[in-house]
């Protein structure tokens, strides 16, 4: 069997710089623990220097006691203290080298982390005004019904249901639905029992509930200038997501170009089939927010939240 030497060297060195910040802060860690450990052996050693100092200094101080020669005792001691010195930093001059490179490792593999989010954050910047421009263009082309069949996957099902009439009475009858598909985007949510923690099973109390909760968001956005999506999440009871802890809302009206300046949960009352029954369909809230997208570069740069 042929072994590709080169090929297996290039594989080696693109996966030793995909992972170079997770080798540099572990190599730092392990370097920091390492230069303790030396640390402490090296104080053990340090008993016998002070001694060998002590005893240096105070020959000095007899030899010269009469006072005569000042400057050769001062000569004498800085000749002792130099010395002391460089027995010092022989003990503990190998724990700090190493504590000082493995911090250094640490801050490097840091800094390689922060400049691939920084590139991330751009890269997702330029893929969301793409993806944004592409939406408004099918929406003023096709309108607001058919960008929403596109983005979720919806389609118009005529179903026949059971509604109770003015009199109380029950009857059946024919009524258009639209059926959601798999289609949802990272950051919408349905809003119904099971998958929400706040949801009951009352849709007149489910649709009052998340009027208000939105009334409550947009004076949270206002009051503190900045809102993440997780912490819309948790006034839902919905669970928290990666993209939720970067994603949000900026209110900002200086920038005419960032976002809304408010919070919109799209709230879409939609028909979706049900898991254990396919045939049949359940009723839900669709909640589609209008997050201005990563909020952490741009809050930064207004002072809005720090490191």
């Amino acid at each position: 069997m042929k072994i590709d030497v080169k090929n297996l060297a290039n594989k080696g060195k693109l996966t030793m710089k995909q992972h170079s910040p997770e080798i540099l802060v572990v190599t730092g860690i392990v370097g920091v623990v390492v230069s303790a450990v030396m640390a402490c052996k090296a104080t053990r050693k340090l008993d016998p220097v002070l001694e060998a100092h002590k005893q240096s200094a105070e020959a000095v101080h007899k030899k010269y006691a009469a006072g005569k020669d000042d400057h050769a005792e001062k000569r004498e001691l800085t000749g002792v203290y130099l010395k002391t010195g460089v027995g010092i930093v022989k003990l503990y001059g190998p724990s700090v080298t190493i504590g000082a490179l493995s911090i250094a490792g640490i801050l490097t593999g840091n800094n390689i982390l922060r400049k691939r989010n920084m590139a991330l954050a751009a890269a997702y910047a330029t893929i969301d005004a793409s993806y944004k421009q592409y939406r408004g263009r099918v929406i003023e082309k096709f309108g607001e019904e058919v960008d929403k069949e596109l983005r979720f996957g919806s389609h118009q099902e005529k179903i026949e249901v059971v509604e109770t009439d003015e009199n109380g009475k029950e009857k059946k009858v024919k009524k258009d639905i639209t059926v959601m598909g798999s289609g949802l985007s990272d950051y919408a949510r349905y809003f119904c029992v099971g998958e929400a923690k706040a949801a009951e099973p009352n849709s007149d109390y489910n649709a009052f509930f998340l009027k208000a909760q939105e009334e409550l968001a947009n004076h949270m956005l206002r009051a503190n200038c900045f809102l993440f999506l997780n912490d819309v999440y948790d006034m839902l009871g919905i669970d928290k997501s990666i993209a939720g802890q970067a994603v949000g809302w900026v209110y900002d009206k200086n920038a005419d170009d960032h976002g809304d300046n408010y919070v919109d949960f799209g709230i879409q009352e939609v028909y979706r089939k049900r898991s254990d029954n396919p045939e049949d369909y359940e009723k839900v809230f669709l909640l589609d927010f209008n997050v201005d997208g990563n909020i952490l570069d741009h809050a930064q740069n207004k002072g809005l939240i720090t490191d």
